[in-house]
């Protein structure tokens, strides 16, 4: 069950976490939304703690119950590498020593888990050494049908590793596509059978979306705890 943290996070308990997710939401949705409240809860379940936040456009959305449009990337860059800052101390809390921390890892769904890759290659203000890896959940490698249109020029400059969770149905990214990329070899794959953007199978594949949210949470968490060294995706 998450509960607040601070004024405006939501927070996922994990029983002897490994790490800690800062995780951010997509470019449609808040962090309260269905799937990042299962998606919390995955992680949670499988010893990789939680901390959720909204960039300011989605809280002005709350706030004023209208919808604007995502900020630019340098805005949401700059709050997400704030946040970064924030759970630090969060992680410094979480290892119970004087002197550690737990490892933080950033992601998000889809926009949120772009914009962590592009915190992660580009430091913004963050150290390197403060972000161990990071998490993406439906990564947007192009818009839908415009599979030329990539959106990695960033990666390559990764130090740290990446896992991306991806829908094999996906419109912003299918395996066939990807394939063709060439992506750095710190930047992982999972596909995720029949799964669309939301991690919805299809219902022949005899699967649920829950089923996917598990599976994503699980290889995510192996992943995490071998900082980044997992090879069987």
């Amino acid at each position: 069950m998450a509960e607040r943290f601070g004024a405006d996070c939501l927070y996922d308990r994990a029983h002897k976490p490994v790490a800690l997710l800062l995780l951010a939401h997509g470019a449609g949705a808040p962090m309260d939304s269905d799937f990042m409240n299962a998606m919390a809860a995955a992680f949670a379940s499988h010893s990789v703690a939680v901390l959720r936040f909204e960039f300011p456009y989605m809280q002005r959305r709350r706030d004023e119950q209208r919808k604007f449009p995502p900020d630019r990337a340098p805005k949401l860059l700059a709050a997400f590498a704030e946040r970064v800052r924030e759970a630090r101390v969060l992680a410094a809390e979480l290892s119970g020593t004087p002197n550690g921390a737990l490892p933080l890892w950033i992601g998000g769904k889809s926009m949120g888990g772009r914009m962590a890759s592009m915190l992660a290659a580009q430091g913004n203000g963050v150290a390197s050494v403060d972000v161990a890896g990071v998490i993406a959940l439906g990564y947007p490698f192009h818009p839908p049908g415009k599979p030329e249109k990539t959106r990695i020029d960033h990666l390559p400059a990764l130090t740290v590793p990446m896992l991306v969770c991806q829908g094999e149905r996906d419109p912003f990214g299918k395996p066939d596509e990807v394939a063709r990329y060439g992506l750095p070899e710190q930047a992982k794959l999972h596909w995720l059978p029949s799964g669309d953007h939301d991690f919805k199978p299809l219902k022949r594949s005899g699967l649920q979306q829950q089923d996917l949210i598990i599976e994503a949470a699980s290889v995510a968490a192996a992943f995490v705890g071998g900082a980044g060294r997992t090879t069987d995706l």
